[in-house]
C-alpha cells in the first residue's frame, strides 16, 4: 500500500522552495512596500477628491480610505486601496486601487443606482478621451472580478461609441478602469494619482 509520505511528495523545485526561507521573507517585504506605496499616494487622493467636493454625493464621503489584501486571487496574493468607498444595497461609488501579484496595478471606478443613472451621459460624452487614455469597460455581469481576461473587460479603445453606450446600460453598474504592468513599478504612484484624479472630475455627479 502506497504510504501517505510518497502520495504528497514533492518535486524537486517544490523541496527547493521549501527549504529555503529568503524568497517568503522577500514576498514579505514586497507586500510592506505596497503597503507603503499606497499609504503613500492615500492623502493625495483625498485632496483631489475634496477639491471635487461640491460636485459629489455627501454620502461619498461619510468613510474613508481602506486598505486590505489577501492571498487568493486567482491563487495569487493581491492588495486594494477603496477611496471613495460607498457600498449600499443598490447604490456604490468606489474608487478601487488594485495591486495583484504577478499582473498589474489598477484603479477601477465602480457606480451602480442612483449614482450610474447621472454618469451614464458623462461617461458617454468622455468616450474619446477614454479611448486615448486607454481604459478598459466592463463586460461581465458582476462587478467582483478585477482580471482583464476578455469575458470580463475590454478595451474601449476597441468599441465604437454605440457599442459603448450599450455597454453602459447592460447590466445595473458600470466599471470602467486603467492598469500597468508590474515592471513599470517606478510609474505606479504617479499612474494611480493621475487616473484617480481624472476619474474624480468625470463624476460630476451633482
Amino acid at each position: 500500500m502506497e504510504t501517505t509520505a510518497a502520495k504528497i511528495a514533492l518535486s524537486d523545485k517544490e523541496l527547493e522552495l521549501v527549504c529555503n526561507t529568503e524568497w517568503i521573507l522577500t514576498k514579505h517585504a514586497i507586500i510592506q512596500k505596497i503597503y507603503q506605496l499606497f499609504g503613500e499616494v492615500q492623502p493625495r487622493l483625498e485632496s483631489l477628491l475634496m477639491a471635487n467636493q461640491q460636485n459629489l454625493p455627501a454620502e461619498v464621503f461619510v468613510q474613508g480610505a481602506k486598505i486590505s489584501k489577501g492571498e487568493n486571487y486567482g491563487q495569487l496574493p493581491y492588495i486594494m486601496l477603496d477611496y471613495p468607498r460607498f457600498f449600499g444595497k443598490e447604490d456604490m461609488l468606489a474608487i478601487r486601487t488594485f495591486f495583484w501579484w504577478g499582473n498589474f496595478f489598477s484603479v477601477s471606478v465602480l457606480l451602480s443606482g442612483s449614482f450610474l443613472i447621472p454618469a451614464i451621459p458623462l461617461l458617454n460624452a468622455a468616450f474619446n478621451n477614454l479611448q486615448q487614455k486607454e481604459y478598459w469597460v466592463c463586460v461581465s455581469d458582476s462587478p467582483w472580478h478585477h482580471h482583464f481576461e476578455e469575458d470580463n473587460f475590454k478595451m474601449i479603445n476597441t468599441l465604437t461609441s454605440e457599442a459603448f453606450a450599450t455597454l453602459l446600460v447592460q447590466n445595473n453598474f458600470v466599471k470602467i478602469a486603467r492598469k500597468i504592468p508590474l515592471h513599470q513599478w517606478q510609474d505606479a504612484p504617479a499612474f494611480i494619482v493621475e487616473t484617480f484624479e481624472e476619474m474624480a472630475a468625470l463624476l460630476q455627479l451633482n
